[in-house]
């Protein structure tokens, strides 16, 4: 991996509740708050600086930017959420560009498992759990939040053991 072991134990500790806000609340409410999104990126404002190379810092903020810009793109031909696209541009500078590849593949990974569980538990009684959860009943649409926080987790999560 891309990412060094340092920069994803710095950032793992901070980004995990958001992640796992992030799939509750898109999970309750189909939505990932503007509130989340903006502690992300402001999670790696603060500790990007002390986790990466300055330099480093500065290129990764730029993936931010580059991934909102196509988010919003992608968001108005209809084809993301507005949070989910915000929510990625967010996560953008956590990622090494060097691990795209991997990220993409856990991203697939993630989203088949997030699918298959949350279909699961909405016609088996653990539906019960949270009978109140808007994702239930929103037919073909999915909280892309549970996939999205789980991939930047389990990506920093692994950075955190075998990263450079």
């Amino acid at each position: 991996m891309a990412i060094t072991a340092l920069s994803a134990w710095w950032f793992l500790p901070f980004v995990l509740p958001l992640c796992l806000y992030v799939t509750f609340t898109d999970l309750a409410r189909m939505k990932i708050t503007n509130q989340a999104v903006i502690a992300l990126a402001v999670v790696f404002a603060v500790v990007g600086l002390v986790a990466l190379p300055f330099d480093l810092y500065l290129w990764r903020l730029a993936q931010l930017a580059i991934m909102l810009v196509l988010g919003i793109v992608l968001n108005a031909a209809g084809t993301m959420g507005a949070g989910d696209a915000k929510f990625i541009a967010a996560g953008a500078p956590y990622v090494a560009l060097a691990d795209l590849r991997l990220v993409l593949s856990l991203l697939a990974a993630s989203l088949l498992a997030a699918v298959i569980t949350h279909r699961i538990a909405k016609h088996t009684p653990l539906r019960r759990v949270a009978p109140h959860w808007r994702s239930w009943d929103q037919g073909k649409k999915f909280p892309m939040g549970l996939a999205l926080g789980a991939t930047l987790s389990i990506y920093l999560g692994l950075g955190a053991i075998f990263g450079a």
